[in-house]
């Protein structure tokens, strides 16, 4: 309630500016009132009439052309001050969703309240007064100044008849009708897609304006009408301050609800536009050279700033993202686009409360939304080295507890990783942006198999070795060795020291590289680019240390069994077949995936 007490409180300030103004040009042309219902017959609107000024004051009644009646509040000396009525009431669910602001050119005789200017007064006559007895000496009588009688205010134009109305509409061109559509669906009564046809669809959205404006529902707008509904939408618009911006140094333009946001700073990748006078609304213009793996790279870390709430709908295309969010107090949606090497779109954010300014605001966006030039500095890097920090300067990122590695085994996105990964944790992810869930695991192996809740379609994934790696091959681990810092895996270098444990077990192969924690759950490629084992790293050992070079992996051998035995595919890679050091390095960084677990 405390909020609506501080809006009453400013609506109290509007509300008495509009009411200043009206005892000075009572209908002046550039006044503008809040309409809220219109009623057939004068008995029910008077009664909406008196139960609205009970609860927001300032209402006022008028008589349409159509015969209808018209229930308003105001008057106010502008658009910017009529629209601020109206949203406040909205917000406040004080008077209804399709309330519109009139400039009262269609407003004839004021029924309510009774005895307001305009308003049909009824004469009384005066009472009969006794002859008073004469007075000698009667004091002089000034005579009244001569009475000017005000200019009869001119009647309003009839309205045009129907086949009047039809004529006119045939000399609308394909612009002026889609105008029309657009308007009619800025307000809610067209639901269809902009064609410049006026269809069925169209006839009942022009119905059901007319009806809500208490004109003759006869799905043919007449050019006043047409007018009316056209103003109203160019006040919208307006009073959102949807303008066009093109800004030089990022390369993009888009319309920006600038009444609502205003330029803050550049920080590469962005270009960020604060709220303006509280609206709460900011938006993110995000501009960037890169190509798959940096678009990629920004999808994922995006879903974890903090500023994006986690549930939504989201989806990673090949040259392109949309990234929405939605919580009980925010919303978010993000679009970007990879085209000549570049990576342009935006983020908008707004408070729930404005859902429907937004749900206009975006499709303009959208349809407005260009590039031209080139991109902001790339002062990130590549994505491959790119770390989350530098990116995203100046925002909050949402963390898990930890994060290790794992790889794709198929092509639907079936992530091998390791057990230890995926204990205890109430939410997986991978990438950290799609939800994954364990179907497989063994403890003893240290192995686990995710199935993501969604297909995915990985740019690579492991070929097993089809015979026992050897004693003293090189090798190279895949894995996020500083968990959720950096965007793509390091690839750490060693050796196969021996192709059991320390104590003999035959489902361990013990090697040389310096590993970190991250890197656990990654693959282990043979010199022909064959997975031979899954890192496990060292065994927990109290008593003991062991130097921090050494380092145990599950062989592909017993990987293989484990898959078979859950009904999980694999595949095999001959060991005839060779691979360039450039490409296993490119495919290694291709099928690793960043698992990350979630309390």
């Amino acid at each position: 309630m405390q909020g609506w007490r501080t809006g009453r409180a400013w609506l109290a300030g509007t509300i008495a500016l509009g009411t200043a103004l009206w005892g000075v040009a009572a209908m002046a042309q550039d006044q503008r009132w809040v309409q809220i219902e219109a009623h057939r017959d004068l008995e029910t609107a008077l009664g909406a009439a008196q139960s609205y000024e009970g609860s927001i004051g300032n209402v006022s009644g008028f008589q349409l052309p159509s015969d209808w009646f018209a229930v308003s509040v105001g008057p106010f000396a502008s658009d910017t001050d009529a629209f601020s009525v109206r949203r406040q009431l909205r917000a406040d669910g004080l008077i209804p969703a399709d309330a519109f602001v009139s400039n009262g050119a269609n407003y004839l005789a004021q029924f309510f309240p009774e005895g307001a200017q305009g308003a049909p007064v009824v004469a009384t006559p005066a009472p009969e007064v006794a002859q008073a007895e004469p007075v000698a000496t009667p004091e002089p009588v000034v005579a009244p100044e001569p009475v000017v009688a005000p200019e009869p205010e001119p009647e309003p134009e009839p309205e045009e008849t129907l086949r009047d109305a039809q004529n006119n509409e045939r000399d609308l061109t394909r612009d002026d009708r889609a105008a029309i559509q657009t308007a009619l669906a800025w307000f809610g009564y067209y639901t269809q897609r902009v064609d410049a046809a006026f269809g069925p669809g169209t006839r009942r959205s022009m119905q059901d304006w007319q009806a809500a404006n208490g004109f003759e529902t006869t799905g043919v707008m007449t050019t006043r009408q047409r007018a009316q509904l056209l103003a109203a939408y160019q006040a919208e618009l307006d009073a959102l301050g949807m303008q066009v911006v093109r800004d030089e140094q990022s390369g993009i333009e888009i319309e920006l609800p600038l009444a609502m946001v205003e330029f803050d700073r550049y920080e590469s990748p962005f270009v960020h536009f604060r709220a303006k006078d509280g609206s709460g609304v900011q938006v993110l213009l995000l501009s960037q050279a890169g190509n798959q793996a940096t678009l990629f790279g920004l999808y994922e870390i995006m879903q974890s700033l903090e500023i994006i709430p986690l549930e939504g709908p989201r989806e990673r295309r090949q040259n392109g993202f949309l990234l929405t969010g939605a919580n009980d107090t925010m919303r978010a949606h993000s679009v970007a686009n990879l085209r000549n090497g570049q990576i342009k779109g935006y983020t908008i954010l707004w408070p729930a409360e404005r859902d429907t300014q937004i749900a206009r605001v975006l499709p303009m966006m959208e349809a407005s939304l260009s590039s031209f030039g080139g991109t902001l500095p790339d002062s990130a890097g590549q994505a491959s080295i790119v770390g989350r920090s530098a990116l995203m300067a100046g925002f909050s990122v949402r963390r898990p507890a930890y994060s290790r590695t794992g790889f794709y085994i198929d092509a639907t996105g079936t992530v091998l990783t390791s057990a230890e990964a995926v204990a205890q944790c109430g939410r997986v992810t991978l990438d950290e942006a799609y939800d994954a869930r364990v179907v497989a695991r063994d403890d003893a192996l240290d192995l686990a198999v995710l199935k993501p809740e969604v297909p995915l379609v990985p740019l690579a994934f492991a070929q097993f070795g089809a015979e026992a790696a050897n004693a003293g091959a090189a090798i190279t681990i895949a894995g996020f060795s500083f968990e959720d810092v950096l965007t793509r895996p390091v690839l750490t270098f060693g050796r196969i020291e021996d192709l059991a444990g320390l104590n003999g077990e035959v489902d361990r192969i013990r090697l040389s590289a310096n590993v970190r924690q991250g890197d656990l759950g990654g693959a282990v490629f043979g010199p022909n680019g064959a997975v031979v084992g899954l890192l496990t790293g060292q065994p927990a050992d109290p008593n003991r240390q062991l130097p921090p070079e050494v380092t145990f992996a599950t062989p592909a051998g017993a990987i293989r069994d484990f898959l078979n035995a859950n009904g999980i595919s694999s595949g095999t890679l001959r060991s005839d077949v060779s691979m360039p050091a450039e490409t296993m390095t490119r495919v290694a960084a291709d099928l690793s995936v960043l698992v990350s677990c979630w309390k």
